[in-house]
C-alpha cells in the first residue's frame, strides 16, 4: 500500500515536472498562444533618453517698449519665444533682433480684460466696442507691424477672448497670414482652444505662468513645475515677461538653463506647433513677415 501511494506521487511529480518543461518549450518557440508575444523585446527599447520629447516652450511678453530685462531675454543661451506688442518704439528692432539670435516671433495683441486700465493695453488694441471690420483690420495691422511673425498671442484679453464673435475673426486674419495663435489663457472662460479646432488651427495655450509674483524663489519653483509638466506630458508652454519681472524672470530661466537641460529640451512654440499638433502654416494671403 505504502508503495502503491510512492508511486503515485511519483507518477504526479513526473507529470508535474513534464508540464513546467512543456510550457518552456512553449515560451521559447513561442508556439501555441499569445502570451509571448505580450512580453516586451528589450531590444527594441530606445538607446536615447527620452528627455529629447520633452519640450517646453518659454515665451517672454511685453517685448517691444525696451522694457527691463530685453537685452538679457535676447541674450539666452537657448531658444525662446518673444512676443512683441506692436506699435510701440523697438518694435521692430526687438522683433529683428530675435529672429537674427534664431528665436521664434509671435505679435502680442493687446486686447480688452475684464479690469485694468485702458492705457496698459498699448495702441492698436481690440476692444469690444469695435465692428467685425475694424478688429480685422487692426489685427492685419499688427502682424505687418511685427517683422517674422509666425504667430500671435494676447495681451491681457480676459474679456475678447471669452467672446466669440471676435476671437473667430482673429483668428480667420492669423489662419489667412499663416500664424497660429496662443490663448494666454487670462480667461478660464476663453473660447479660443474650441474655436481654434473648429478651424483646424492648433490649440495652442499657455500652460504656466513663471512670474505671477515677482520674486526669483516663485520663478524659480514656477520653472521647475513647468519642467515636471513637460515630463509627464512631453510638453508645457510657460508665459513670462519683460518690465516689471524681468530682471528677476530673465536671471532665473539662466541660470536654471544648464540645470533643467537634461531634462528638458527648450524650443521654440513654433517648434512645438510643428512637432506636438503636426501644423504647417498655409497662408492664403501675402505677407511680408516670413
Amino acid at each position: 500500500m505504502i508503495v502503491n501511494q510512492t508511486k503515485q506521487g511519483y507518477s504526479v511529480k513526473m507529470r508535474f515536472r513534464m508540464r513546467i518543461f512543456l510550457c518552456l518549450i512553449i515560451a521559447v518557440t513561442g508556439a501555441g498562444g499569445t502570451e509571448v508575444s505580450a512580453m516586451p523585446d528589450m531590444s527594441t527599447e530606445p538607446v536615447s533618453s527620452s528627455s529629447q520629447f520633452n519640450r517646453m516652450a518659454i515665451i517672454i511678453d511685453d517685448v517691444g517698449n525696451d522694457m527691463k530685462g530685453t537685452a538679457e531675454i535676447l541674450d539666452m543661451p537657448v531658444k525662446l519665444t518673444v512676443a512683441v506688442m506692436p506699435f510701440l518704439p523697438t518694435t521692430k528692432k526687438d522683433a529683428i533682433a530675435a529672429h537674427e539670435k534664431g528665436m521664434d516671433v509671435i505679435v502680442h495683441m493687446p486686447m480688452e480684460p475684464k479690469k485694468g486700465k485702458p492705457e496698459w493695453l498699448g495702441p492698436g488694441a481690440i476692444t469690444s466696442n469695435l465692428t467685425d471690420e475694424q478688429v480685422r483690420e487692426r489685427v492685419e495691422k499688427a502682424i505687418d507691424d511685427v517683422p517674422y511673425a509666425i504667430g500671435m498671442n494676447n495681451h491681457m484679453g480676459s474679456k475678447i477672448t471669452s467672446d466669440k464673435r471676435i476671437m473667430s475673426i482673429v483668428l480667420d486674419v492669423c489662419l489667412e497670414r499663416g500664424l497660429f495663435f496662443v490663448d494666454s489663457r487670462t480667461n478660464f472662460r476663453s473660447v479660443v482652444g474650441d474655436l481654434a479646432i473648429a478651424k483646424n488651427m492648433p490649440p495652442v495655450g499657455n500652460d504656466i505662468f513663471l512670474d505671477d509674483q515677482n520674486s526669483k524663489a516663485h520663478i524659480r519653483k514656477q520653472l521647475d513645475l513647468a519642467a515636471r509638466r513637460a515630463v509627464e506630458k512631453k510638453s508645457c508652454v510657460v508665459i513670462g515677461h519683460v518690465g516689471h519681472t524681468g530682471m528677476n524672470t530673465s536671471a532665473v530661466i539662466r541660470e536654471s538653463v544648464s540645470r533643467l537641460q537634461s531634462q528638458v529640451q527648450f524650443v521654440g512654440i513654433g517648434d512645438m506647433v510643428r512637432d506636438v499638433w503636426h501644423w504647417q502654416a498655409a497662408p492664403t494671403l501675402p505677407t511680408d513677415n516670413k
